[in-house]
């Protein structure tokens, strides 16, 4: 515990054990600054002229606060605690002139902090990394897992902004080869190319390895306006969504996982199963018949309330003896993966929250495989109608 209230490297298979257990966290402990102390006086995010990225924009899309508390953001995080802190590496063809930043995202500020490493391509290199004490001063021990997940929520976040700026395609590291940074996005300029994709054959400075695209959302790039008002809904989530909503948010996520991790839903009456995407995508495959969401509402810290929820999109693997390289890479990318998903359940009108904090949940096991093998890593929980609308009915 120790070392992750001081954000010292931690043995991550251990941790990951630990936070799989039946233990509690004990109770909550100082959570320190809600933001980086980054050297130096903050600077603004100046207006960009339209050939130029807007890094104000970009930010503000993704990673900046709403409000003055610092919790209401665009996007998701364990307890709203926002762990994820982001280092810019800016080149050519950015509001901000070249350099390395650090920011703010509760005052929308930067801190200049040195040249542009060499090497950096145009646009913007966010390099991101976790102050972990944070997450650890509500979650205790399982704070690790937690922490993955929102680096992954927060590099999708990047990346859709992207796309709302209409900038040449984003690029995303989720490789797990890293403790710090955990993950790099690179965004280039609008009708830019430049990025590190096109560089030495795909090997640029930015992503050296494991540089993946960002798959498109059905309908489209999302808007602005869109990004701003995308929230998880709080609960209760009751309602099954329509069977081919659900099988395009099922979809979305396998695109975005990247072969990663395997995907189900929970679904109840009047034919409670596990459904899956068939193999050519197309339909909705029964992977195991029977009511899985009280088990779930169980293992995902006693949250009694999915137990109702209209589905449960689940992502899982990750197995008991993953090194800490592949778990860095499957919690990275579930993240990410809900992310998108979660964006694609809001287009289709639906409620949805994710779930990160998942104990003893074995679903292998659970369905008569070898134990120890395919645990739950990420989940959604999906709903048509949210609290709100409950109450007014």
């Amino acid at each position: 515990m120790e070392d992750l209230r001081e954000d010292r490297p931690v043995d991550l298979v251990a941790a990951l054990a630990r936070a799989r257990s039946p233990e509690p966290p004990g109770p909550d402990t100082p959570a320190g600054g809600a933001v980086r102390a980054w050297p130096g006086p903050p600077g603004p995010l100046p207006q960009a002229d339209p050939a130029a990225l807007d890094l104000g924009a970009l930010l503000r899309l993704s990673l900046g606060a709403a409000d003055d508390s610092g919790r209401l953001r665009p996007v998701s995080s364990a307890g709203a605690l926002h762990p994820v802190d982001a280092e810019l590496h800016v080149g050519p063809g950015c509001s901000l002139p070249p350099g390395r930043y650090g920011y703010d995202p509760l005052r929308h500020r930067v801190h200049r902090l040195g040249p542009q490493p060499e090497g950096t391509p145009p646009g913007v290199t966010a390099e991101l990394s976790v102050t972990a004490r944070r997450t650890v001063s509500h979650y205790g021990h399982r704070a690790w897992p937690l922490l993955l997940l929102d680096t992954g929520h927060a590099a999708a976040a990047l990346c859709l902004a992207a796309r709302a700026l209409g900038t040449h395609e984003p690029e995303v590291r989720l490789d797990g080869l890293a403790e710090s940074p955990l993950a790099v996005v690179h965004v280039p300029p609008p009708g830019g190319r430049g990025g590190p994709a096109h560089q030495d054959g795909g090997r640029g400075q930015a992503l050296p390895s494991g540089g993946a695209r960002v798959p498109d959302l059905p309908g489209g790039p999302p808007t602005p306006t869109e990004l701003l008002a995308r929230r998880s809904t709080p609960p209760p989530l009751p309602g099954a969504p329509p069977q081919d909503t659900l099988r395009e948010v099922l979809a979305t996520a396998e695109r975005a996982g990247i072969g990663e991790l395997r995907w189900c839903a929970a679904v109840g009456p009047p034919r409670p199963a596990l459904v899956a995407l068939s193999a050519d995508g197309t339909t909705l495959r029964r992977q195991a018949a029977g009511e899985a969401r009280p088990t779930l509402a169980a293992w995902a810290a006693g949250q009694s309330w999915i137990a109702d929820a209209g589905a449960v999109l689940l992502a899982h693997g990750c197995p008991a003896d993953a090194d800490a390289a592949h778990i860095r890479r499957t919690h990275l990318r579930a993240g990410f993966a809900v992310h998108l998903a979660h964006i694609t359940a809001l287009r289709h009108g639906l409620a949805a929250r994710p779930v990160g904090s998942w104990q003893q949940a074995d679903l292998g096991a659970a369905l008569g495989a070898a134990p120890g093998r395919d645990w739950v890593v990420h989940g959604l929980a999906l709903g048509t109608r949210h609290a709100d609308e409950e109450n007014t009915t």
